[in-house]
This record gives C-alpha cells, sequence and structure tokens, in this order.
C-alpha cells in the first residue's frame, strides 16, 4: 500500500497491485509503472454516483487502471457507463463487516445465494473485476465459472482468475492475529523491532555523546582562517 512495498512486488513479478486512491497514488503508479492498479475508493467518501464518477476520474487522472468500489451497484454502474474499470466485492467486505462479522461467507445455501446474487448485481451493473474474499471454494468456483468478470480470489483456494493476499500478511508487518488464508513469507514486525531497538540505541549513543563532550569534535566543526577572522573582526567593530 505504498511506493516502498509497490515497486518491489512489480519487480517480483506481481501484475495487479491494489491500493487507497488518495495522496500516494501518483507516487505508488510511478514506483510500479508497468503493473495494473486497482484504486480503492475508500467506502462513505462518495455520498452520490455522481461524486464517485468525479472521484474515479480523479483516480484514473493520478494513475489507477481501475477502481474498487464497495458501494451499491448503482455506484458501479454510474463509473462503468463512463468507461471507468471497475472492481466490485463479494463476501467478507471489511467496509461492511458490521453486518457479518469477519468470518468466512456463504457456508450456508442461503447465504451463498445472496453472495451469488450480488455477484451478479455487480457485474449486470458493469464491474469488470471482482473481489472474492473468504467464502468457500465451490462457490467461489461457480462464481468464477458463471462470470465474464475477472475473479480476484482470497481464502477461497485456487478456482479464482487471480490470487491476492494482503501485504502485511505476504510481508509479516502484523504483530497481532492472522487469518487462516494468510501466509507470511517474511517477517517485517521482528525486523521492525530490532530496528526500532538499534533507533533507541542510536539517539541513546548521540545523547550521551552531547552530555560528555565527546560531539562536536574538531572534525565536526567549520573555522574561518585567520586572514578572514580578522577582517571579519574589522567589519563588526563598524556595525
Amino acid at each position: 500500500e505504498s511506493a516502498a512495498e509497490e515497486a518491489p512486488a512489480e519487480a517480483a513479478g506481481i501484475g495487479i497491485l491494489s491500493c487507497e486512491a488518495d495522496h500516494t497514488l501518483s507516487g505508488i503508479r510511478a514506483a510500479a509503472p508497468n503493473a495494473m492498479i486497482s484504486a480503492g475508493m475508500p467506502h462513505g467518501t462518495s455520498a452520490t454516483p455522481d461524486e464517485a464518477v468525479r472521484a474515479a476520474f480523479g483516480a484514473l487522472r493520478a494513475g489507477a487502471d481501475a477502481i474498487y468500489c464497495s458501494h451499491s451497484p448503482r455506484f458501479i454502474e454510474a463509473m462503468a457507463r463512463e468507461g471507468i474499470p471497475v472492481t466490485g466485492h463479494v463476501g467478507l467486505v471489511p467496509n461492511l463487516a458490521a453486518w457479518t462479522g469477519f468470518r468466512a461467507i456463504g457456508r450456508k445455501a442461503d447465504e451463498a445465494l445472496a453472495v451469488l446474487r450480488k455477484a451478479k448485481d455487480i457485474e449486470s451493473a458493469g464491474a469488470a473485476f471482482l473481489e472474492v474474499e473468504v467464502v468457500p471454494v465451490q462457490l467461489a468456483e461457480h462464481i468464477t465459472r458463471s462470470t465474464p468478470m475477472v475473479t480476484m480470489g482470497m481464502g477461497c483456494g485456487t478456482v479464482c482468475d487471480t490470487q491476492y493476499l494482503f501485504s502485511c500478511d505476504v510481508l509479516g508487518t502484523n504483530t497481532g492475529h492472522y487469518p487462516r488464508h494468510s501466509k507470511r513469507y517474511a517477517d517485517f514486525a521482528r525486523l521492525e523491532a530490532e530496528l526500532q531497538d538499534k533507533r533507541v540505541a542510536a539517539f541513546r549513543a548521540f545523547a550521551e555523546d552531547v552530555e560528555q563532550a565527546g560531539y562536536p569534535q574538531r572534525q565536526h566543526e567549520i573555522w574561518m582562517n585567520e586572514a578572514e577572522l580578522e577582517a571579519f573582526a574589522r567589519g563588526a567593530e563598524r556595525l
């Protein structure tokens, strides 16, 4: 979700990146010029479809290739009518978790049918891509087989067209709970803790060095030569 992460992701061959549609977007575009970027429209920031279209065009100008939208299909339709590629979302949608909780969605037939209906509504609205998050594999497979949208799966097996995972999971930046579907490929939380300890040690050493007159020393200072100093002194007396 930052240029520091997006550039290495593109260098590693990851072709689709997701980020926020905020002030960091243009920097991320510059860091990953060849990747497809789906920029997230924060839920609730657009109160009307017209506002969503305006915000989406702004994100496209900043470098996005598609707009992630967890708003209702009427927002998606308004953007799609203007030729804006839109990414919809079904299953566990964090922005809507107040209604579902953070859990797998669609284990029961009636809930699975509700997810499928939502996917079809998003498709009918004109979305080009669909995030499918933490649903049963069978449901994800059915959605992928029955829609022209490019499906992006997380926590639902290998049946979707593409696979995505949050960078905090891949890099291991989180010190708390990791969901079952996540997999860590690095332990940045440990590295960051070590780096923080080194920051404290360096600042402590600097403070102690100053207190003990070890810094600054002659090699850290700037001095005038004698002739310039004398000229300065003469000039200073006339001020």
